[in-house]
């Protein structure tokens, strides 16, 4: 099965922000986020990874830009990112839904493109996180 491209920007519910995430540099990834006005649950983490960029003043440095997720949702696995930095666009919006596979039939209505998997060579776990 292929994944879908979506694109859209995620609004996270404010309430259920991890701390111990946040505690630890990484953005408090949440349980729920709201995708198009609905509910979208998070039941586990698959595997995340970052992606670093260099420095922009010249240094070797690496900078890490997005934080990626592979997540079990109630609407299938989905792949979302997190931006240090915002563009701009859609309203400052950090979290974004990259791409979604839909299992079971889960919003089989959405049409949309497949496409292909970021690059993951840098930074990637693979250790599948339960959320309680």
């Amino acid at each position: 099965m292929t994944d879908e491209f979506i694109g859209d920007p995620l609004k996270p519910d404010a309430t259920t922000f991890d701390p111990d995430r946040m505690s630890a540099g990484e953005p408090g990834l949440p349980r729920r986020f709201f995708w198009r006005g609905e509910p979208l649950e998070v039941q586990s983490v698959q595997r995340s990874w970052k992606e670093t960029g260099p420095c922009s003043h010249g240094s070797d440095e690496r900078y890490v830009n997005k934080h990626w997720y592979e997540l079990s949702t109630d609407h299938g696995t989905m792949k979302v990112y997190f931006e240090r930095k915002t563009r701009g666009g859609a309203n400052g919006a950090r979290w974004w839904l990259f791409s979604r596979r839909a299992e079971n039939g889960a919003g089989a209505n959405i049409g949309c493109e497949p496409v292909r998997t970021p690059d993951r060579s840098t930074n990637e776990s693979n250790s599948r996180e339960e959320l309680a």
